[in-house]
């Protein structure tokens, strides 16, 4: 089947940024970005045929990376400077893959407590909801998720509950340790009975190293 181009993918008229950012601003979750490169978002555009028109497609093409919650979750753009990798790199598309793809999933966002979340393709019979990689419990558990929706609950969600077991007073402070590409690692890990974020110490560890327990996982 013919690719479509970069232009037919660009939709001017119907161009979800506007809304995707009107959704972000009023949510009660910080967000910051850097506008990703027009060539670097065209390419990414064109790597994973999305359009415009839809949020993942507006990601893409407009940032580097979405950073949510004072900079615990990496939602994946085009890539850029100011994030580590992007939605096509993470997933084995284009020149420059950054780490090793898993098949079946499409890695969309990170974060600090080496969990990921990616859209089923296959694994899990391509239902498209997202799935997160939980480092509690070393396994893929459902969002029931769309990535629209995902959008919606990074914006508006209580993600204090979601992780509530994994953050510890003070972390806001404590994610000036991290530098691009950077995680923490846990010990006692996560999964452990005696791991927890309160209890356990943290170290910042390569998001490679946490992305290779994500790739073992069920």
């Amino acid at each position: 089947m013919n690719k479509l181009s970069v232009s037919e993918l660009i939709d001017r008229e119907n161009h979800a940024w506007g809304e995707l950012r009107e959704l972000l601003d009023q949510g009660e979750n910080t967000y910051t970005y850097v506008p990703a490169q027009p060539e670097r978002g065209g390419e990414a555009l064109y790597e994973l045929q999305v359009s415009t028109r839809s949020y993942l497609g507006a990601v893409v093409y407009e940032t580097q990376g979405i950073v949510v919650d004072h900079g615990w979750i990496t939602l994946l753009g085009a890539g850029g400077e100011s994030v580590y990798g992007g939605v096509t790199s993470w997933n084995g598309l284009g020149a420059e893959p950054s780490v090793e793809a898993l098949p079946g999933m499409m890695v969309i966002a990170y974060d600090v407590a080496g969990g990921f979340f990616a859209l089923d393709t296959g694994k899990y019979g391509g239902t498209g909801q997202v799935h997160y990689y939980a480092p509690d419990a070393l396994e893929w558990e459902s969002t029931e998720l769309s990535y629209s929706e995902f959008m919606t609950w990074l914006a508006e969600g209580d993600l204090h509950q979601f992780y509530e077991t994994f953050r510890w007073q003070g972390w806001q402070e404590d994610m000036a340790q991290l530098d691009r590409g950077q995680v923490f690692a846990y010990y006692p890990p996560l999964w452990t009975k005696e791991g927890s974020g309160e209890s356990s110490s943290k170290a910042p560890v390569h998001i490679v190293e946490a992305w290779k327990m994500a790739l073992e996982a069920k």
